[in-house]
């Protein structure tokens, strides 16, 4: 299995979901989420209170070009009041259109993102994704994501507001985190894992919030196998640590998770207000709504998540 040392070949084979939903199946753990992890998360509604999960969609983004085509969302206008009877005290209309890569704000990373040897998830080829797009894994095939949600507040439960480093997140971190926040995780769920990142966003440092980030070590990935959750989603913007334990192996929570797992990942979560109201009132757990923009054939998708509590 080229692209993996040795430990993290066994790791993956541990750990995948290859052929569990059958041979043609594009949806990876987002099968897990069933009737009963949607009425958790309707349980957990209990004063009706939502929260956006979504960064603004504009210029002041954390894109800084690094990434050809990864631009921050730009808005064309394409007609700006004009009158389509030609009479101006009649019907006048304004029309615009969004110019944005699909992973430069808050976004899911559809199943076609990330392979290794050859492969993406399921054993599809990564030749299935041509500059037509994916014709398999696209991120149409996530469907509606509705769940309960569960925060982790890794940078609470350390005591900072955020992490000076790429500190990288464990399995014990998440178990920890779940015992602080007094709940059980369950399959179908979707866990949303806060680090503070979002400090360097807000104050305008772009290339600290994307070059130095807090995250998902290798020694979580089992921590997600065994709880069977569906998607998992962080206020950062590689979700994994960065730059990488093993400078030899880029990325590999990313090839393991898409890959052998099939688990879909989030990114640029905005997750302070919630954890704030969380930390409040002690709840950890809501409703979390998220289906990304179905673009046939994205490779990404973008989103505008929705908590409520």
């Amino acid at each position: 299995m080229p692209g993996l040392p040795q430990p993290l070949v066994e790791l993956a084979a541990r750990v995948s979901n290859r052929g569990r939903w059958g041979e043609y199946d594009q949806r990876g753990t987002l099968n897990l989420i069933d009737a009963a992890a949607v009425q958790r998360g309707v349980a957990a509604v209990r004063q009706g209170r939502p929260f956006s999960l979504a960064v603004p969609f504009d210029a002041e983004g954390p894109q800084s070009g690094a990434i050809p085509g990864r631009d921050n969302p730009a808005l064309v206008m394409n007609m700006v009041a004009v009158p389509i009877t030609g009479d101006p005290a009649g019907f006048t209309t304004s029309d615009d259109r969004m110019s944005m890569g699909v992973q430069a704000a808050t976004h899911w990373d559809a199943l076609s993102h990330v392979g290794y040897g050859g492969e993406l998830y399921n054993g599809h080829p990564s030749s299935v994704v041509t500059e037509a797009g994916a014709s398999k894994l696209g991120i149409e095939h996530f469907g509606p994501v509705v769940s309960r949600g569960i925060l982790l507040d890794i940078a609470r439960l350390k005591g900072v507001d955020h992490f000076d480093d790429g500190y990288p997140i464990t399995g014990d971190d998440l178990d920890a985190a779940v015992e602080a926040a007094g709940v059980s995780v369950e399959p179908g769920d979707i866990v949303l894992v806060r680090t503070g990142q979002m400090h360097f966003l807000r104050e305008g440092e772009r290339d600290r919030y994307r070059m130095t980030c807090p995250g998902l070590s290798t020694r979580s990935i089992e921590w997600f196998h065994r709880h069977d959750v569906a998607a998992v989603a962080t206020d950062t913007y590689v979700l994994e640590c960065f730059p990488p334990e093993d400078p030899a192996v880029l990325l590999p929570v990313h090839m393991i998770q898409l890959r052998d797992m099939g688990l879909a990942q989030g990114q640029i979560w905005f997750l302070d207000d919630l954890a704030a109201d969380c930390a409040a009132d002690g709840q950890w757990d809501f409703l979390l709504t998220a289906s990304p923009v179905p673009l046939t054939g994205s490779t990404g998708g973008i989103v505008v998540p929705t908590a409520v509590k």
